[in-house]
């Protein structure tokens, strides 16, 4: 399929992806299982810990490419390696085309190599009369479909047994059963022949190590083996960042990657190649052997100050196991060559803008990436910075620019929210309180979901009436509201301020406050964000109050580590940023840990409620926060029952439910049927922009699901004060 030119026809071919209902239950199935496969894998290690170490390594060796290069090449010429350098991805494939032909090569097997899928070496060696072929059994199988891989570690996990057979079928000329053993069986036999008559093994490499000259493969099956020791010449393509100082800093690697890629405690084959080995048919009877390190952009990586941390991606694929946004499309369609979320980054900086421009914005921003990100690598947030880089080259869409416009100045954004109240009275059902009718600026393909009126009053002009009186406070809070519970949901708010009272907590709603500013980050518009944010820390002074609660779990992952980094360059704004970010919490967190809630607070009830709870990407990875709103409906006596999948995204991705409503369908229709599996007639979470979607989502299918804030859930029960 060609690459699309445009957002519309991207869009388009993801339909299409999401069309294949095999690919969804591959998908699905594998997702599943990969959590908790790897979960076990690290279940007897400190991976938190791993992480860190692996994160501070790949960086130092990142920060030293050109010296580690200078002491690998020493090394690896004394024990008779020929060791190359390509600037591009054409002299790497010219250079390893030159020694084929130099060799008197015909015929070169391959194993599975990421950095030869970016040179698109096989197109370049065919093309020069070489054949070549892939002995990986994915990668086999993509070869003879031509085809790339749809991901990293298993480049043919698109591809059904039934497919596969059929391709076999044609490749022998006898009819193949459908069963993997002996489709298993059949590529062994066709491949063996190519082992014994190739001339030239080229392959790729996990490591390579300074301080040996040698490098490390680390494969499951025993190809890559075959392809290093039969052919009397070897060539091993690897990037520059796969420079590591020690022998050390990759055997800490290799605890991590396996357990990462597949959920295996160590790979089945772990391959160490240091030097030119014996080779009859070799020169003075050894193996011809070249090591081609490819820059093709890392050198200028490496020396981004933000972006280089992308270099420390060890090739797991975990970011795409666990992308609820991967599971629906499949790899072809969630990256270029590389897949996932380090895809979509890589894309950028390997193929340019023309091939990253509409992978950029095909990411929900739910941390998932982040969290198993065997290096530690914050590839949400570069993803969006990579849009924003793109869209500064380009040129800023007219509605992203408006969006960043208006957030800009708090006055003319609240007062068009105003102006819609007016506005939308013609279209909203008087039954059902939902829009009868979508405003013309929504598509008919947003129409998943019912959607919510602007409240007739906001919470900031509720404020007065509502604010509760502490002689003695124990605490001074701020509360931050963004845009959706002051303008949509106030009643969300105004329950928290029932949860809260009685515990010592002098409330106030600083009235400069807006829009946390994340929208304008979805949409890649980074200046507007930095006045929103430099617009809210003005706001509420940190030095005023102990705590910034907010209610919206996406606010205060974004309050809480967006900020600092955006003002980190304002001298006026930087130091209250940090200031600012350190008082920010979670409504679960400061109800539960702070002010102490527990089970005195609530009136016990002879009928329970039977619960399902939804955990915001925002607040269970972005803040770390699991157990405090579980904890609190126990304490509050609801009938907690635990949904499949409960940390999942729900699909909303704030403006990515706009621009990729097929998507962010599917991902609601999951996570409610595994909510109705549970047989539960209330759904809480701890986000606004989670109930527009869920409870929208609720409505328009007709589930009969109540969905609430948790807030309300708890303030319901609540004793009177």
């Amino acid at each position: 399929m060609q690459q699309a030119k445009t957002l519309a026809e991207y869009r388009s071919q993801c339909r299409q992806a999401m069309d294949d209902e095999f690919l969804r239950k591959a998908m699905d199935a594998f997702a599943v299982a990969y959590r908790t496969n790897r979960a076990n894998a690290f279940a007897d290690m400190n991976e938190r810990e791993l992480i860190a170490e692996i994160a501070d390594a790949k960086d130092a060796a990142v920060a030293r490419l050109d010296e580690l290069f200078a002491e690998f090449k020493a090394k690896a010429e004394k024990n008779g390696v020929h060791v190359h350098l390509a600037r591009t991805a054409a002299e790497a494939n010219e250079i390893i085309a030159r020694i084929a032909r130099e060799g008197g090569v015909k015929k070169i097997v391959k194993s599975k190599s990421m950095t030869a899928e970016e040179t698109l070496l096989n197109h370049h060696l065919e093309a020069d009369g070489f054949e070549v072929v892939e002995t990986d059994l994915g990668e086999w199988i993509i070869q003879l479909r031509h085809e790339g891989p749809s991901h990293m570690v298993m480049p043919a996990i698109h591809l059904s047994r039934y497919q596969v057979a059929d391709l076999f079928t044609d490749v022998t000329g006898q009819k193949q059963e459908v069963d993997i053993e002996k489709l298993v069986k059949v590529a062994r036999r066709e491949l063996r022949t190519h082992y014994a008559t190739a001339d030239m093994g080229i392959s790729g490499a996990n490591f390579a190590v300074a301080e040996t000259g040698g490098i490390g493969l680390i494969t499951n099956e025993g190809n890559a083996r075959l392809v290093t020791t039969l052919p009397r010449i070897h060539v091993a393509l690897a990037g520059l960042d796969k420079l590591t100082p020690t022998l050390h800093d990759a055997l800490r690697v290799i605890k991590a990657l396996p357990r990462n890629a597949t959920g295996q405690a160590i790979t089945s084959y772990v391959t160490w190649i240091t030097g030119a080995n014996e080779c009859a048919p070799g020169p003075e009877g050894r193996k011809e052997h070249h090591i081609v390190f490819l820059d093709n952009g890392r050198s200028s990586l490496a020396k981004d100050p933000d972006f280089r941390q992308v270099l420390r991606c060890v090739r797991c694929g975990a970011c795409a196991n666990v992308c609820p946004v991967y599971r629906l499309v499949g790899g072809h369609k969630m990256g270029h060559i590389y897949i996932g979320a380090i895809g979509l980054l890589l894309t950028y900086f390997f193929h340019g803008r023309e091939k990253a421009k509409n992978l950029v914005q095909n990411c929900i921003n739910c941390g998932a990436c982040k969290q198993v990100c065997a290096a530690g690598i914050d590839l949400p947030r570069l993803i969006k910075e990579v849009h924003a880089r793109i869209q500064d080259e380009e040129g800023h869409p007219l509605p992203s620019k408006l969006l960043g416009t208006v957030l800009s100045n708090r006055k003319l954004f609240h007062t068009l929210l105003r102006t819609a109240k007016w506005g939308q009275k013609p279209v909203v059902d008087g039954k059902t309180g939902y829009l009868r009718h979508l405003p013309l600026i929504f598509s008919k393909e947003q129409d998943f979901r019912a959607l919510p009126p602007i409240a007739e009053k906001p919470f900031r002009d509720r404020w007065e009436k509502l604010r509760p009186v502490v002689e003695h406070p124990k605490y001074r809070v701020a509360l931050f509201s963004g845009c959706v519970q002051d303008f949509v949901y106030p009643e969300q708010l105004e329950a928290a301020v029932k949860v809260f009272a009685g515990h010592g907590a002098a409330l106030e709603f600083p009235m400069g406050q807006s829009c946390c500013g994340l929208p304008v980050v979805m949409m890649g518009e980074t200046e507007a964000a930095r006045n929103v944010a430099a617009q809210n820390v003005t706001a509420i002074d940190p030095g005023s109050c102990d705590y910034i609660v907010t209610m919206c779990a996406s606010c205060a992952s974004h309050l809480k580590h967006a900020y600092p980094k955006m003002l980190e360059g304002d001298p006026r704004m930087a130091d209250k940023a940090r200031r600012f970010a350190d008082k920010v919490v979670d409504f679960s967190t400061f109800a539960r840990d702070v002010l102490g809630v527990d089970e005195g607070d609530f009136a016990s009830v002879s009928v329970q409620t039977r619960t399902a709870y939804h955990a915001p990407c925002h607040l269970c990875r972005g803040l770390g926060v699991t157990k405090a709103p579980r904890e609190l409906l126990a304490k509050a006596g609801l009938d907690y029952v635990v949904a499949d999948e409960e940390d999942v995204c729900c699909g909303f991705g704030g403006t990515f439910s706009m621009k990729f409503p097929e998507e962010s369908k599917a991902l609601l229709d999951k996570k409610l049927d595994n909510v109705k599996k549970t047989g539960a007639t209330q759904l809480v979470t701890d986000c606004p922009g989670c109930v527009m979607q869920l409870r929208g989502g609720a409505e328009r299918r007709g589930d009969g699901i109540v969905v609430r804030h948790i807030a309300e859930a708890l303030a319901e029960r609540v004793k009177p004060r």
